[in-house]
């Protein structure tokens, strides 16, 4: 909830790529957080995994007058109980997409406007 309440409080600070870098490693609570990771990066679990992935663009007067930029959020997990999705869908703008299990490694895919 401290996340939430601390970007309500600014929210200019939800426009940067590096800003929802910063949020998703207060949610992991760890440095385990990959924005488009190259190809061999050795990964530690669990750990998130963001792209960026579409933009969102409302049109007014024939001018573009808001755009957002959507992330693909994935959480990897071994534990079938972690908390980590759970604190990831509460994000502002924030939905699920799917569930998988790869390399049984729990895979969650989420969308976030930021």
């Amino acid at each position: 909830m401290f996340i939430l309440e601390t970007m309500m409080r600014s929210p200019n600070a939800m426009k940067t790529r590096e800003s929802l870098d910063d949020t998703l490693r207060a949610v992991l609570g760890t440095g385990n957080v990959y924005f488009q990771p190259p190809e061999g990066t050795k990964i530690k679990y669990p750990c998130i995994v963001y792209e960026r992935s579409d933009y969102y663009t409302r049109h007014a007067d024939n001018k573009k007058y808001q755009i957002h930029r959507r992330y693909t959020i994935k959480a990897i997990y071994r534990d079938p109980d972690c908390e980590l999705p759970d604190k990831i869908v509460e994000l502002p703008m924030c939905s699920f997409d799917r569930h998988y299990v790869a390399d049984n490694l729990h895979h969650d895919i989420f969308n976030i406007y930021w």
